[in-house]
């Protein structure tokens, strides 16, 4: 069976997630490997996603830093499993989002798929989401046509919910199309905070929110913006929901503790989620979760607590480890793409129609 590989690295811009899958009639991971983002260039990716000086030439030194840290991660997992570059049919590589304005009618990821391509000897696949804007869709979330092909066994109603920097779901379901959608914050928002106030990236276990009390006036602030009052297909980003959207709905309350911000701040991410669970699909039997979200313990005991008739559960429970999903993902499109497989799906995106997906670099 063939081998690919997926690299991905998303809006929380951690690190790079590498995962290695053997594609039968379903996928199947074969081992995974993660790398670190460094922090000099965490923060020159962070930059390039707003508006700056000399953004061309600092995208492109950016996207072969990238590159390279990718090429390495990729070699230390094929040493580590004893393989070469041959035994790989083509790596998956979403590149780092840094602008994603679908409406303006472009999404642009960074990553020198030719460099990637070059410095490893493996085929390379990426640029997945431009061709779904240019059908008209919103350019994501892809991963709902993945998690269809993993998890649906057309029994029951499920959901899988990935939550990174930015949630998204898919809704599977017997007798109709994969749905999904973005709903907004996932830990961009608390991740940001915690990183302003204690120099944090991330708020381990949903601890320090858990230390707070949601604050109601900024929930329905939060809560009151325009994304929230609109239903899939759409897609979100920093472009939307960063600190200065925070700070500008906290200049207009009164002083608010930190810790309660950041309560807030998990709460405005379940209540986005849940609300739009609701809306879009009763009956939901299972709400599988994935990304760094899974291993929020104070996020995940909140989502039970407002789906009690739903089982919460990380995508472990069916023998996925929620850190590779995305990865994985990135990996079948590949697939999808070189065997002329469509991988976007318009209930999802809202694209005129069924697209294959990605640029082919050969090694």
């Amino acid at each position: 069976m063939p081998r690919y590989l997926g690299v991905m690295s998303g809006t929380s811009l951690d690190g790079l997630d590498i995962a290695l899958i053997e594609q039968n009639q379903r996928p199947s991971l074969l081992a995974t490997h993660y790398i670190p983002m460094p922090t000099e260039l965490r923060s020159e990716l962070l930059a390039l996603c707003a508006p700056g000086p000399d953004e061309l030439a600092r995208a492109a030194e950016a996207e072969n830093r990238w590159a390279s840290l990718a090429a390495q991660g990729i070699a230390s997992l094929l040493a580590a499993e004893k393989l070469n570059p041959s035994d790989i049919r083509a790596i998956g590589s979403h590149g780092q989002t840094v602008r994603h304005e679908p409406a303006r009618g472009f999404t642009i990821q960074i990553g020198n798929p030719a460099l990637l391509a070059e410095l490893t000897g493996i085929d390379v696949v990426s640029d997945f989401r431009r061709r779904d804007v240019a059908a008209g869709g919103q350019g994501a979330p892809l991963v709902p046509a993945f998690h269809e092909a993993l998890f649906d066994d057309g029994t029951q109603r499920l959901a899988v919910l990935n939550v990174g920097g930015f949630s998204n779901l898919s809704l599977l379901g017997p007798d109709q199309p994969v749905h999904g959608f973005d709903c907004g914050p996932g830990n961009a928002l608390m991740d940001a905070w915690i990183q302003q106030h204690h120099g944090q990236t991330f708020d381990r276990d949903g601890a320090w929110a858990a230390s707070g009390c949601c604050n109601q006036n900024l929930l329905s602030a939060l809560l009151g913006d325009a994304f929230f009052q609109t239903r899939g297909p759409k897609s979100t980003g920093r472009e939307l929901f960063n600190l200065p959207w925070l700070e500008q709905h906290l200049r207009h309350l009164p002083a608010i503790a930190p810790a309660d911000v950041q309560r807030t701040l998990l709460e405005l991410t379940a209540r986005s989620i849940v609300d739009s669970l609701q809306h879009a699909q009763q009956g939901t039997a299972e709400l599988l979760v994935c990304g760094g979200g899974a291993h929020n313990g104070a996020l995940m005991t909140r989502l039970q607590e407002l789906l009690p008739a739903t089982r919460v559960a990380s995508t472990a429970s069916r023998g996925v480890a929620p850190d590779w999903i995305e990865a994985m993902a990135f990996a079948w499109l590949a697939h999808c793409c070189l065997e002329g497989i469509p991988g976007n799906r318009p209930s999802v995106t809202g694209a005129k129609g069924l697209r294959i997906l990605g640029a082919w670099y050969p090694a």
